[in-house]
């Protein structure tokens, strides 16, 4: 335990540290701590300051980042403002998840894998990272169509592509299994699940909101906010449903029933940041770069054709709902991080799959370095680029100012 909390207690501080670095270099925070973590991780040097097995006992504080993370983007789907958008939103979240599927389906099929495996592989690409994405927003204090777009778009991707995901590695199975393709496996149990999850985290918001009536401190009313993130995931874990859908849930049942959630939200933005750190310190940690050599034609083609699938299908998806010129030019550029969803999809197929489980992880963690690396310097620059960054939030001049993330 106190190997634990010291690794812990170093690695905060070491990620604290990469922020004037990267400052300098004029590059997001995010990656500063994404190279922390391969730094002190077990994977890049046989001396590392975090053991394979301490990583497996820190993977809890993972879990509760990215509940936070679902919490406080689903805050952000304010009615108000998703009337004006929400169907627009669930077209080009749609595009951009089935723009990456077929691509990379097609593509991988082109250069000689398996039906199955090809199919597999095209459904994991649909996943998103939504935590890089929401540090980038917040890091910079972006503002504008482009980021109005991308929260909701992040949140509502997770939904999309598991249901694509469920549906292929049902298709998988029977290509080679015994196992029959039944509605009951194809689309019940996902919709169930995600279903399951939203109603959840519908009844945890209304009594979020509810209790937090009779709470008035900034302090007691930030516990609330704690605790029911903490219950969310908990609950999800029982029931064996989707965190991140019922924590989002929660943030956007919580914002809209609650009149006095802004202040509330803002400390609990300002609390989360080291657990926001903490989990891209250990997602550094988790990527063992020594795979990159392996993933071979297929794991380059899965790379390229993903990125190309994400920024097309948001594309012609923003066109279709004629959507404002930057959302359409830059929207898909931001939609590149890829991680921890993504991992816990190839987790599965190494149970449920296990004759493609060892290549389709292995594929998966390989481009998860890659994206998590250069896909959050790609959404500052396209969010740079859109106009919704302060010009000043760029400059290196400003040495002396702290950019206040939260």
């Amino acid at each position: 335990m106190s190997e634990l909390i010291l690794v812990l207690g170093l690695a905060i501080f070491a990620g604290l540290l990469s922020t004037r670095l990267m400052k300098v270099l004029n590059l997001p925070n995010v990656t500063g701590y994404l190279i922390v973590g391969l730094l002190i991780g077990p994977y890049l040097f046989n001396t590392s300051l975090i053991s394979v097995e301490l990583l497996e006992s820190m993977k809890i504080i993972t879990t509760v980042a990215l509940g936070f993370v679902a919490f406080s983007i689903g805050s952000s789907f304010r009615l108000d403002h998703m009337k004006s958008i929400g169907k627009n939103v669930v077209i080009i979240t749609f595009m951009q998840a089935f723009g990456a599927f077929i691509l990379v389906t097609i593509a991988l099929l082109l250069v000689g894998a398996d039906f199955a495996l090809a199919l597999v592989l095209g459904a994991i690409a649909t996943a998103t990272a939504p935590a890089a994405t929401l540090m980038i927003v917040r890091q910079y204090k972006a503002k504008g169509p482009v980021t109005d777009t991308l929260l909701p778009v992040v949140a509502l991707d997770d939904a999309i592509g598991l249901m694509i995901f469920s549906i292929a590695l049902s298709v998988a199975q029977v290509l080679v299994t015994d196992v029959a393709l039944t509605l009951q496996v194809a689309l019940v149990a996902p919709i169930v699940e995600i279903l399951g999850s939203l109603v959840v985290g519908a009844m945890i918001g209304f009594i979020l909101a509810y209790v937090s009536r009779f709470f008035k401190s900034r302090s007691n009313r930030l516990t609330l906010l704690i605790v029911s993130v903490f219950i969310g995931v908990a609950l999800s874990m029982i029931l064996h449903l989707s965190s991140l859908l019922m924590c989002m849930m929660i943030g956007a049942v919580y914002t809209n029933v609650f009149k006095e959630h802004s202040r509330p939200l803002d400390v609990l933005d300002r609390w989360t940041y080291p657990i926001y750190m903490m989990f891209f310190i250990l997602s550094g940690a988790e990527l063992n770069i020594a795979l990159l050599p392996t993933v071979g034609l297929i794991g380059v083609v899965y790379i390229l054709v993903r990125a190309a699938g994400k920024y097309f299908g948001a594309y012609f998806g923003s066109k279709l709902v004629h959507a404002e010129p930057n959302i359409v030019k830059y929207l898909g550029l931001t939609l590149l991080p890829q991680a921890g969803v993504a991992i816990g999809m190839a987790q599965i197929v190494l149970i449920e799959l296990p004759e493609y489980g060892v290549q389709i992880t292995t594929v998966v963690l390989c481009a998860t370095v890659v994206y998590e690396i250069i896909g959050p310097l790609v959404s500052k620059i396209a969010l740079a680029k859109a106009g919704e960054i302060d010009p000043e939030m760029l400059s290196r001049k400003k040495k002396d100012k702290e950019i206040d993330i939260v």
